[in-house]
């Protein structure tokens, strides 16, 4: 995936928290609506988690050093997984704990400033405002997923998906449409039946919600820091591309890994065809280096070891662990 598409979806979605925000604070000051200051809350977090996905797409680009030869490609992954753990923390414990503390509020008879002022309505106008705002970001991130996502379904493409960016936007989106639901519901209840509890359970929604999805994407994005190889279909053309070498007989082993979402690691031991001069060898596996490349563009890193094919190795490569992606 390009990085520039995933900085269009990352941008949009940055521009809309922080317009959304800016209302939700204004609904809560007004009203005092616990499900609005959570929403808001939620919105700032939002807005500094696609400041942190910027960040980690900038810092990826730095040049190898000797302390990391095979460069920084992985930072997308560091800053990604960061996201999670923003949107745990500062999204969704704070929204629990704002629904405790509102229920106690409640508990208490304290006064309801959303069912006594005049300014009733505010939040349910931001709210709409919002779910249009944060729609269009989500369009945005659906329609930059569909540039690379083909005919796959969604849950595989979040699952194998490499780059981090698109997958966060999209988990973030539609968390924020479905928690600005709640928040409307809980207000509307709120308002129809005179009773705060309402806007108490529509502010622990938001925060169960959040809670949820942030450990869902804490689980993706762990597996892409553990390390993943290439998808199938990226280790066939890698495979094809050696095979159709005339010099190499075979793949004797195949092994891949992402550096980043658009850095990856070949590493294969390939059977030449018997030969007495080394020059014959190092052409092959050049010939070969070139054609993985032109096959899989983004193999940064190819190591070739080169070998004599034996018929006992055969079962030595049956045993490889299968080439896939997991989340």
């Amino acid at each position: 995936m390009s990085t520039g598409g995933s900085d269009r979806a990352v941008f949009a979605a940055l521009a809309a928290n922080l317009g959304i925000a800016v209302l939700k604070f204004g609904a809560w000051l007004v009203t005092g609506a616990s499900s609005m200051l959570a929403e808001a809350i939620h919105s700032v977090a939002d807005s500094g988690n696609q400041g942190l996905l910027l960040r980690g797409a900038q810092r990826a680009k730095q040049t190898p050093t000797k302390e990391h030869p095979f460069g920084f490609g992985r930072e997308r992954y560091i800053y990604a997984f960061i996201v999670s753990i923003v949107m745990f923390t500062l999204g969704g414990l704070f929204a629990l704990y704002e629904a405790y503390h509102k229920y106690q509020e409640v508990s208490e008879g304290h006064e309801n400033k959303l069912l006594t002022g005049s300014w009733w309505w505010v939040p349910l106008v931001v709210l709409v405002a919002a779910i249009g705002m944060e729609g269009f970001s989500f369009r945005t991130a659906i329609t930059q997923a569909n540039t690379v996502r083909g005919e796959e379904g969604w849950v595989s493409y979040v699952r194998t998906s490499k780059a981090p960016e698109i997958p966060v936007v999209l988990f973030e989106d539609l968390a924020a449409l479905i928690g600005l639901a709640l928040a409307l519901l809980g207000v509307g209840l709120t308002l129809m039946t005179r009773s705060g509890y309402w806007d108490v359970a529509g502010t622990a929604a938001i925060g169960a919600l959040l809670v949820a999805v942030a450990v869902l994407l804490a689980i993706e994005i762990k597996s892409l820091l553990v390390g993943e190889g290439a998808n199938p279909e990226a280790v066939a053309r890698i495979k094809r591309a050696l095979e159709a070498e005339p010099r190499v007989d075979r793949v004797i082993h195949l092994k891949t890994l992402h550096l980043g979402p658009d850095e990856l690691l070949v590493a294969a031991k390939i059977a030449v065809r018997p030969t007495e001069h080394a020059a014959d060898v190092a052409a092959a596996i050049d010939a070969a280096e070139r054609r993985i490349r032109a096959a899989e563009p983004v193999a940064t890193s190819i190591y070739l070891e080169p070998d004599i094919f034996r018929a006992h190795e055969s079962t030595a490569d049956s045993s490889e662990p299968p080439q896939v992606s997991g989340g």
